[in-house]
């Protein structure tokens, strides 16, 4: 018999999330250890769909391909001119006994022209301040009742989620790991309904156990996520069951920003990046820029002079 070490097994730098512009290309890393004459395939989780094995390829999407350098350990998945609609999860596959498997999450933004959104900018006094009047809608995700709750061991765990704009997908985790309906635990299913003012996404887990308890998020595509904290019980507990409120759409904001200017050249393009909690201006020509309430937006300076006619919008999760 093999020895553990001498199976298979997933390198550990492997990336799990990876997050790309429409248009350009996404490289699904997938590094395997140990392979011998086994197979690597990569599979399409949401059809199922084999879409390479070894370095063939077995979809007539040509923008599909296996990047393998001779002799190493690398088997990626290159994903040519990315769409929204490759959004989802992805797993590269040994054909071990039993199998085993890496889910990778490919998000996949639009470019979108945020030129409309910006007024001109407006001069004050000498010290070179300027204000740009932005105005936009924040696309978030929101627990659909409490944000904390307490079920019985064997009951039933119900998670819901609503999304004020029609994610492509909407993907559950558990802490840092994707939830997985294929697992040996069983009892998991998800529901996802698009609705006149959004997406709804229930999750819904039977017969809990200790091991369910943690945190849960809902991460949409498009969307800034939110979590829910979920206690598994033993016994009695006066902390009470899951409750539902209705749906919360996030308002349009008017945000007001102030860019103090070593020198005036604020009128460009700059890349968007959500999901952070604080907002900087990252160029050395600028002093700093301050908004407390800008709905978790930083604005960083990138390629511009690849950026001219576009306002870039990039949404990039914090590790």
């Amino acid at each position: 018999m093999q020895s553990k070490q001498q199976n298979p097994y997933f390198d550990e730098m492997n990336t799990t999330n990876v997050t790309a512009v429409e248009e350009e290309t996404a490289v699904l890393k997938c590094r395997v250890k140990n392979k011998g004459n086994r197979t690597v395939s990569w599979m399409r989780k949401r059809d199922l769909h084999i879409l390479t094995t070894n370095i063939y390829t077995y979809t007539g999407d040509q923008r599909f391909a296996v990047v393998h350098p001779p002799g190493s350990d690398d088997w990626d998945l290159k994903v040519e001119y990315a769409q929204q609609r490759d959004t989802g999860i992805y797993e590269c596959q040994v054909n071990t006994e039993p199998k085993i498997n890496l889910a990778v999450v490919l998000e996949v933004t639009a470019e979108i022209d945020f030129k409309d959104k910006f007024s001109e900018p407006q001069y004050y006094d000498s010290k070179g301040s300027i204000q740009v009047y932005i105005n936009y809608t924040s696309a978030r995700a929101k627990i659909l009742g409490s944000t904390e709750i307490h079920v019985k061991r064997d009951s039933t765990i119900a998670l819901a989620c609503s999304v004020n704009i029609h994610a492509p997908s909407v993907i559950w985790y558990q802490g840092s790991s994707i939830v997985d309906f294929d697992s040996l635990r069983g009892g998991i299913s998800l529901e996802t309904e698009k609705t006149d003012t959004g997406t709804t996404s229930r999750l819904m887990l039977t017969r809990a156990s200790l091991r369910d308890s943690g945190n849960y998020t809902c991460m949409p595509t498009g969307a800034i996520p939110a979590s829910v904290r979920v206690h598994v019980l033993t016994g009695e507990q006066p902390a009470a069951m899951q409750t539902s409120k209705g749906l919360h759409i996030a308002r349009t904001k008017l945000a007001i920003v102030t860019i103090c200017l070593l020198t005036l050249t604020a009128w460009q393009r700059f890349t968007f990046i959500s999901h952070m909690t604080s907002v900087q201006f990252i160029n050395s020509r600028f002093w700093q820029l301050q908004e407390e309430q800008f709905n978790g937006w930083l604005i960083s300076r990138k390629q511009c002079s690849h950026q001219q006619n576009k306002w870039h919008r990039a949404d990039r999760r914090k590790s």
